[in-house]
């Protein structure tokens, strides 16, 4: 993987495609290694592993927020 591909991937946004690399659920952290490649986790392995990955000096991308939000078709008594 070229670093140009790894720049690509690490600012697109996630989608419900990208699968945690721990336990296949829907990926809302992304984790590039400083010494390449990238990992992707759910929130729960995000935050399980997030401190270690930041010692070792990996840059984190973290979008658990949207796991807060409410759908704007969502129907008003689940707002």
């Amino acid at each position: 993987m070229t670093t140009a591909m790894t720049t690509l991937s690490s600012n697109a946004p996630m989608t419900a495609s990208d699968r945690c690399d721990r336990c296949g659920a829907q990926a809302y952290v992304r984790v590039v290694l400083s010494a390449g490649g990238e990992l992707l986790f759910c929130a729960h392995h995000g935050r399980e592993h997030g401190q270690a990955l930041r010692a070792a000096g990996a840059d984190i991308h973290d979008e658990s927020q949207k796991l807060a939000t409410t759908s704007s078709t969502a129907a008003p008594d689940e707002r």
